[in-house]
């Protein structure tokens, strides 16, 4: 118990001193968002509603930075992320809102898919040494070493093009109004299935590795000859015994996965102008949109601390060992 408080203070400490550089590091970036704003509009603005704008920002230069700091804590502790520049006059909880579900179903598909049939072949590989299923290291060493965004570029020039199924860009046809209707759905899901693509390769690659690596050591431990011994079957031996304690360090990894879902992807996004968190970061960063750009950190982070926080408990729950020091 003590062990879990000490971890969640922890990350409170953590999640404090994110928020604090979410706040100054904008901040730091040349340029005035207002002014971009107005340039938005031509002009168009009065000299009284600019001095408005800063202040509807939080950026009123008769306002010291600390008070700045202290008006920002306010709002977030009242849910209150503030108004966008990019998208303004919207808030960007709703920006935030409308970019995160393609982001979470994108990568979190792919995510879980690519983690069950990675840690499967893994298993396989592992326990199997000398079969076919060596046959499959090269490949998966390679692809786990390339990045996701440049399998995306390489899918872009050698799958997308005139008369191509796949789009190179964007998450759904235009024209179409996202709806649960037989026009919109199937647009999503062609537009999505290049970015999953080169995500699931990558990310299945890495699990293969691990658990295969994880397999070949677990095979050697005593217990595994003593299992053999008693008679019991190889399926039995090879999944309760050799996969289950291999499998630890996997699902601590899953869980930090899970974490990454929001922003590990950033530019796979980017790359095929796909609308989710990643893509609405860029617009931001373009614009110096500092509370959207807030907003987004806040949220990868408070999304990864979460990831880590179930890496401990899983770890809690699997291992006795950990229990016992806490």
């Amino acid at each position: 118990m003590r062990y879990f408080l000490q971890r969640i203070a922890f990350y409170l400490f953590t999640a404090f001193a994110a928020i604090t550089l979410n706040f100054f590091i904008p901040r730091l970036v040349p340029g005035d968002p207002v002014q971009s704003l107005i340039a938005k509009y031509q002009g168009q603005i009065s000299t009284q509603a600019i001095q408005s704008l800063y202040v509807l920002f939080g950026l009123d230069k008769k306002q010291s930075l600390w008070s700045q700091y202290i008006d920002y804590w306010k709002q977030i502790l009242h849910g209150d992320l503030g108004l966008s520049f990019t998208f303004f006059p919207a808030p960007v909880s709703q920006v935030i809102g409308q970019a995160l579900p393609w982001t979470v179903l994108l990568v979190g598909i792919t995510t879980i898919v690519s983690f069950f049939l990675g840690t499967g072949l893994g298993v396989l590989a592992g326990w199997r040494r000398g079969s076919w299923t060596d046959g499959l290291l090269p490949v998966t060493t390679f692809f786990s070493s390339v990045p996701y965004f440049w399998l995306g570029i390489i899918a872009i020039y050698l799958l997308t093009g005139p008369g191509s199924f796949f789009p190179s860009s964007g998450g759904f046809d235009s024209g179409l109004v996202p709806a649960f209707d037989q026009y919109f759905i199937p647009s999503a899901i062609r537009h999505s299935l290049l970015p999953a693509l080169t995500i699931l390769i990558s990310s299945v690659s890495g699990w293969i590795l691990s658990m295969r690596n994880m397999m070949v050591t677990v095979a050697s431990e005593d217990y595994i000859t003593v299992a053999h011994a008693k008679g019991l079957s190889e399926r039995r031996v090879a999944l309760s015994y050799a996969a289950r304690n291999a499998l630890l360090p996997s699902v601590s990894g899953f869980a930090l996965a899970l974490g990454f879902i929001v922003g590990g992807t950033l530019l796979v996004e980017i790359v095929f102008s796909y609308p989710g968190l990643g893509f609405t970061l860029v617009q931001a960063l373009g614009a110096k949109d500092y509370p959207l750009m807030q907003g987004i950190f806040l949220v990868l982070t408070i999304s990864v601390l979460v990831a880590n926080l179930l890496a401990d408990v899983a770890y809690l729950l699997l291992d006795p060992r950990t229990r016992k020091e806490g």
